[in-house]
């Protein structure tokens, strides 16, 4: 549900700021689940001022240009090049100034830099309506008729104005709060404030030109009918005011007689329907249920095959409405309406939900009917609706009002004592100030006694109806917070902080390798010393009363462990293997001994057995790599930088690690290595430093909303020598994109014959998003070619078309 901020100004003071008071609501029980600051122009026109042409005269180096100085105000003169043919001296203008971004088109914006043009400095620009976002002209530059003084801000001058929202997760039971007027019920008990209803009191029956019947046939299900005519009516347009408060909380404006009604309706939380009142054969409003498979045509076009069981609008022949869910097509209000009816009923909430459910319509006035609404706001809201319709719309109200309430609803009585709310809290709460919350909740106390009280609770708090939601209602505008933990209150049911516990996390390491089909080994920490000949022998940790020559030092390395646990298994028929070790190397520093915790990861021979859905493929580079980066993203630490490498032992690899660390490698063992071992089939090695990995993981929990927009494809083909790296570019890529690619995958990768030596073709796929808006072609192809450039100038690529 969105609540806009200055929406609720209308009927309560506010003093705190937007943020606090989403914190007091979301601390009385209305969680605000988000803030969204609406601007009727994207920018607000931050940096757009109102200025004055001084001097104009031709550019000395183009003839379509002219050379302007303009006064920004406080003595500031600014020399403008400026294209715009109407441009004259004397014209007030519109200036963006230097360092103001403008949206043209509410899209990607462009910032406002001092340039030279055509040999002439340009401080500023001065703008039409397009180039601001006011509209679609672009014939010349705007020319203001205004003594606002130079300098004023253009936001000022065309009274723009930014709207806060709140996105409120409104809870079933809190009906009462599903709209302006109810939210600020809350601020009132949470500020002591006083809420300020909407005044009605210029309503009057101008004549009785448009009388309508109304019958209610199944009173259980419409308890509260009501009911008037409006004459001379004009549909249109609504003005400004009402279309801002409308599309502040995401509402498309219609016209002015069905804006009224959503307008009532989300500052009152009554629904209202507005019929049209030549639709109305007979003069005849009837409330009762159809024949089974009735059809209907709903104002979406659809027809539905109504139930004996839905409560129908209907005029003396046909169906008009789904009672408290949606209207009909044939009935509602149109340009060529002049006359209304106006419906506001209190419907059955078991009736709507059954209803509403058996159709699958969800809409505004169901979510609320079906919840619960007030059945004694019926005639104040159709009041508050028809003067509100004269307003915007004209006409004189012509009937009188009708209201069919045979048997009122009743107040809710609870009796309460004071001993039972201090109980279920856990504190003593004085008297009076349980007196005030219950008050200011709209909850009137009577037979007040020292032990305790009679609350009369009204309807429309469909949530109060016994002792043990008095005492919920006393505590959420307490505080929750307010309730302190004595020395006899434990507090082990409250979940502990996450610790960077080193055991759990290698753990759930464990689970995820085994899941992908690694087994885990141990091995010996004492190896050969002819193992870590590269090793300064200063470092190596020697065992003084070894028992082998084979074991006489602890291990620097994890590979030459694993290569002999892949000898063995080779030797006894086992070549494909995936497997995995915690363990620690050691070094001897100055200052000591050190050792290290490492994970170190293999994979060799066959990636999996062959089956009949496929064949079986020899392991690869990128195998154990993907499952490396699953580890390093299941941490959270994604920004990794990587480096090419190779030395005695390893044919090629990359280093891992981030700007300030190392983390580890991964790379193919050299053949000639893996040889000595009797080794014949590739093995793919890769090294963690765990005692890195920890330290860099976090606590804190981060998590991104799935966006609601869309994504969009683009491929490309490039040709690149074969020295340059995938991760090049990727790095070209992010830099050239404004964050708006969020993936790059390589589809296909080839090198041979077709195209020139010492060459490599990459066949890439990007996925381009925008987390606030649907991404249009201009921006997509400006990305592209953006890229495409970046890609033949820093990586010498060729762009294969």
């Amino acid at each position: 549900m969105k609540i806009s901020v200055n929406w609720l100004k209308e009927y309560i003071n506010i003093n705190l700021a937007t943020e606090a008071l989403g914190d007091a609501l979301t601390a009385g029980g209305l969680e605000v689940e988000g803030l969204e600051t609406i601007e009727s122009v994207k920018g607000g026109l931050q940096g757009v001022v109102i200025g004055e042409v001084l001097t104009c005269e031709k550019h000395p180096g183009a003839d379509k240009l002219n050379k302007t100085t303009v006064d920004l105000g406080d003595g500031n003169i600014a020399p403008i090049v400026c294209g715009a043919p109407n441009v004259a001296a004397g014209q007030k203008v519109v200036v963006a100034t230097v360092g103001t971004t403008l949206y043209p088109d509410g899209g990607e914006g462009f910032k406002i830099k001092k340039a030279k043009i055509r040999g002439e400095v340009s401080m500023g620009m001065i703008c039409a309506e397009d180039e601001l976002g006011l509209g679609v002209s672009h014939d010349g530059i705007m020319v203001l008729t205004t003594d606002l003084p130079n300098g004023t801000p253009a936001a000022d001058y065309f009274k723009l104005k930014s709207e806060e929202v709140f996105e409120i997760g409104l809870t079933p039971n809190r009906a009462d709060a599903a709209s302006h007027v109810g939210t600020a019920r809350d601020i009132v008990a949470l500020t002591g404030e006083t809420l300020r209803m909407p005044n009605i009191e210029a309503f009057k029956i101008d004549n009785h030109d448009l009388p309508m019947e109304v019958i209610v046939e199944d009173q259980a299900a419409c308890p509260r009918y009501s009911g008037l005519t409006i004459s001379g009516v004009t549909v249109k347009e609504s003005p400004e005011w009402l279309k801002t408060r409308l599309t502040s909380i995401g509402l498309a404006p219609i016209n002015n007689i069905v804006d009224v009604t959503n307008f009532v309706l989300h500052e009152l939380g009554q629904p209202l329907h507005a019929f049209d009142a030549a639709e109305v054969t007979g003069n005849k409003v009837i409330v009762k249920k159809m024949a089974e498979g009735t059809e209907f045509i709903t104002l979406d076009g659809e027809t539905r095959k109504l139930s004996a069981q839905d409560l129908m609008i209907a005029n003396e022949t046909a169906p008009m409405c789904i009672a408290g869910v949606f209207g009909g097509a044939q009935s509602g209000v149109s340009d060529n309406t002049t006359n209304i009816f106006l419906e506001s009923a209190y419907f059955s909430p078991d009736s709507v939900r059954k209803t509403a459910q058996r159709h699958t319509l969800k809409t505004d006035a169901s979510f609320r009917f079906e919840r619960g609404t007030d059945p004694n706001m019926t005639v104040f809201a159709l009041k508050r609706a028809a003067l509100l319709i004269q307003e915007v719309a004209g006409g004189s109200i012509s009937s009188e009002i009708t209201d069919i309430y045979p048997e009122p609803i009743q107040d809710f009585v609870i009796p309460v004592t004071y001993a039972y709310i201090n109980k279920l809290i856990g504190i003593e709460i004085p008297k009076e100030r349980i007196q005030k919350i219950l008050t200011d909740l709209e909850i009137k106390l009577e037979a007040l006694t020292e032990e305790g009280f009679t609350a009369i609770v009204p309807p429309y708090r469909v949530d109060v109806t016994r002792p043990a939601d008095i005492v919920e209602e006393v505590l959420r505008i307490y505080g929750l917070d307010n309730i302190p933990l004595d020395d006899f209150s434990g507090a082990d049911y409250l979940a502990d902080f996450p610790i960077k516990d080193k055991q759990n996390n290698e753990r759930k390491v464990a689970e995820i390798l085994s899941a992908n089909g690694f087994f885990e080994i141990m091995t010996n920490s004492i190896t050969n010393s002819n193992y870590t000949a590269e090793v300064k022998p200063e470092e190596q940790v020697k065992i003084l009363n070894y028992l082998s020559e084979d074991l006489d030092v602890m291990r620097q390395q994890m590979v030459f462990n694993f290569l002999e646990v892949v000898a063995r298994n080779s030797n006894r028929q086992q070549k494909d293997l995936k497997i995995y070790e915690f363990g620690n190397t050691y070094f001897k520093k100055e200052e000591g001994y050190t050792q290290n915790s490492r994970l170190a990861m293999a994979m060799t021979g066959n990636f999996e057995a062959e089956n009949w859905v496929a064949s079986s493929r020899a392991v690869t580079f990128h195998d154990l790599a993907s499952h490396l980066t699953k580890i390093l993203e299941m941490f959270n630490i994604t920004k990794v930088k990587t480096e090419q490498f190779s030395n005695d032992i390893f044919a090629y690899g990359l280093t891992v690690g981030t700007r300030k660390q190392a983390l580890g490698y991964i790379g193919l063992v050299d053949p000639a290595l893996a040889k000595q071992f009797n080794i014949k089939e590739e093995v793919f090695f890769a090294d963690l430093d765990w005692d890195a990995i920890m330290e860099l993981i976090s606590n804190d929990i981060v998590f991104e909303a799935v966006s609601k927009f869309p994504a969009v494809r683009r491929d490309l083909s490039l040709v690149i020598d074969q020295s340059v790296s995938f991760s090049q570019i990727m790095e070209v890529a992010k830099k050239s994109s404004n964050n708006l690619i969020t993936n790059i995958n390589c589809f296909d990768v080839y090198e041979g014959d077709k195209i020139e030596a010492g060459k490599k073709a990459y066949a890439l796929s990007f996925t381009l998003q925008d987390k606030n808006k649907t991404l249009n072609d201009k921006v997509i192809d400006k990305t592209m070619n953006k890229l495409q450039v970046n890609f033949e100038k820093q990586l010498g690529a060729v762009i294969r078309k």
